[in-house]
């Protein structure tokens, strides 16, 4: 894990999406070894387990896939779907878990998740499981945000810790917009004149 900061020689240009810009923050050489070390240490944790994975659509299934196929262990993977953003900051609610079919009694599950900020949709989810009796549940994400978060459920495994900003890229968006962007960007804050 490792706390990124804004580099003003970046190689990549800043985008727009719909009404706002964004400016370079993590390259996309940055994220794929974020997600290498991430993926060794969890080919540790759960050799011999066959571990159930869990994407979290829409996001996560840039980080999902990168993932995955950096494991050669024995693994499942699956996804679902539930929604907490609106614009630019998370609404706090969070809708129903959908499209869980698999049978998790027994198995250690890893939620992927594309980032985590405030907690709720991972509290959401982590409930919604554990009424399933796993084995074991833990959360991985590419992105977390210590700064916003606001629960007590641990966030286990991490691949790059950022600041509370909104950003897009490697799967995040904004309003559609951004999901294919390769690295990661974050808003520029728009000047006010006082």
């Amino acid at each position: 894990m490792y706390l990124r900061t804004p580099c003003s020689n970046h190689p990549m240009p800043r985008v727009k999406l719909h009404d706002l810009e964004f400016e370079p923050f993590i390259s996309e050489a940055e994220v794929n070894a974020a997600v290498d070390r991430l993926a060794a240490e969890l080919k540790t944790k759960y050799q011999g387990k066959r571990p159930l994975f869990i994407g979290v659509l829409n996001g996560a299934f840039f980080f999902a896939a990168e993932l995955v196929k950096r494991l050669d262990i024995e693994c499942e993977i699956t996804f679902v779907k539930v929604a907490s953003y609106l614009g630019t900051k998370s609404s706090g609610r969070v809708t129903d878990l959908i499209g869980l079919n698999e049978r998790i009694e027994g198995r250690h599950v890893v939620v992927l998740e594309d980032i985590v900020d405030t907690g709720n949709t991972v509290k959401h989810i982590m409930d919604a499981l554990a009424d399933h009796h796993p084995a074991s549940i833990s959360i991985a994400t590419l992105l977390f945000k210590p700064d916003a978060y606001k629960q007590t459920i641990p966030i286990e495994h991490v691949a790059v810790n950022i600041p509370n900003a909104f950003v897009v890229g490697s799967g995040l968006d904004h309003d559609g917009l951004g999901r294919n962007l390769p690295g990661i960007y974050r808003i520029v804050e728009q000047k006010t004149n006082a």
